[in-house]
């Protein structure tokens, strides 16, 4: 610490599959991380990873501190030495961390400094979602909310079809987002430009609420000032969950909705941009009423897209403009998206279902190609090609 004392933090890494690839995964500097919260989060990395097609499996890690209680050089130190102790589990080819819950660019970038100090070489493809200057990715900062919002764009139509959602106009869906950090604020304002109304927003200290639609541009520039959310009447946050919307997005933390207020939750559908916040009994309770629920493996997608987009710039050398990397992301989200949603109206199930059936189906295709009982099972096959059995 600053003051010269010592003090020890628990952190984890988790690789949990790699049967498609190199681990991939986000780092979370959180009070609450825990070695059974970075593994749930591995989990849903491998099957989020599988959703969009990437060669990546999935690992997660985390450090059990409060970020705000730390100084800056205190912040620098307990990065660098978060990677000293797992650089012999990390690699461009093993395991690629990238920022998550309160870890940033400036994070990365000193993590991925450290590895390289550590390996005696730039290794700038071990880590991504670091500054521009150290090998970064244009796009890469608003990614997360850039793949949800075509999830929303591609989705929002679909839903209309099929009666789930109300047939109105694009500025007559309204909108409330809990969660008004990163993703969460950038997505309201794409959602804003794009003509919908967003009717609410919720920090971690402040929701606000107003029917005909908030000025977005506007609280974003108040946060980025005052660092919190100011505008109208303050109401609180866990009201905002219950608010009757078209679209509900919750972009914050797991478990926002559980069975004790899926109950009073009214929105007509939501999309996960936070990992897990709808839990597995109040996603059930949500199904049984016909609410459709886009799961985060495919909502929130968009981050480790343009990851994957970040690994694959540092190994070639060759760096992509922002504008090719919008359009990379935009071909791949609808494509994924547009699968899944197929998937469910054939399978008739719901959208988490067939999401999870098209990760699985491309986990199991990796799995056997590497042998499985029904393959050594098979006849044996004689090399010369003459047809006789070998011995």
């Amino acid at each position: 610490m600053d003051d010269g004392s010592l003090r020890t933090y628990a952190g984890y890494r988790v690789r949990y599959d790699d049967s498609r690839g190199p681990t991939k995964g986000g780092i979370r500097f959180h009070p609450s991380a825990s070695v059974d919260e970075v593994q749930s989060l591995a989990f849903w990395m491998t099957f989020k990873c599988a959703v969009l097609g990437l060669p990546f499996g999935g690992g997660k890690g985390g450090v059990a501190v409060d970020p705000k209680e730390l100084s800056q050089l205190e912040l620098e130190r307990l990065s660098r030495g978060y990677i000293d102790r797992i650089a012999d589990f990390i690699g461009p080819e093993i395991d690629i961390p990238a920022p998550d819950v309160y870890t940033n660019e400036l994070v990365m970038g000193w993590m991925m400094d450290q590895y390289s100090v550590i390996n005696r070489s730039i290794t700038s493809g071990v880590i991504t979602g670091k500054p521009l200057s150290m090998g970064g990715s244009a796009g890469r900062a608003t990614a997360t909310a850039d793949g949800a919002f075509h999830v929303i764009q591609e989705l929002v139509p679909r839903l209309r079809e099929s009666g789930r959602l109300e047939d109105k106009p694009t500025e007559e869906t309204s909108v409330a987002v809990q969660g008004f950090a990163n993703a969460g604020a950038e997505l309201a304002e794409q959602l804003d430009r794009e003509g919908y109304r967003v009717v609410a927003v919720s920090d971690s200290r402040t929701a606000l609420h107003a029917p005909e639609g908030l000025d977005v541009a506007e609280l974003r520039r108040a946060k980025r000032e005052d660092g919190e959310l100011r505008a109208g009447v303050d109401d609180d946050a866990e009201e905002l969950l219950e608010l009757e919307v078209d679209v509900l997005v919750p972009a914050a933390l797991e478990d926002a909705i559980t069975e004790d207020n899926v109950d009073r939750v009214r929105a007509s559908s939501i999309f996960e941009v936070a990992n897990g916040p709808v839990s597995p009994e109040a996603d059930d309770a949500l199904a049984e009423r016909g609410v459709p629920v886009i799961p985060d493996i495919l909502a929130n997608a968009g981050g480790v897209t343009v990851s994957y987009f970040e690994w694959v710039q540092n190994r070639s050398g060759l760096f992509w403009s922002a504008e090719e990397v919008a359009d990379r992301l935009c071909e791949r989200m609808l494509t994924e998206t547009a699968a899944v949603w197929d998937l469910a109206e054939e399978l008739d199930t719901s959208p988490r279902v067939a999401a999870y059936v098209h990760a699985l189906r491309r986990i199991g295709e990796a799995v056997d190609a590497k042998g499985s009982a029904e393959i050594f099972s098979r006849p044996a096959v004689d090399p010369s090609g003459d047809g006789a059995a070998p011995r």
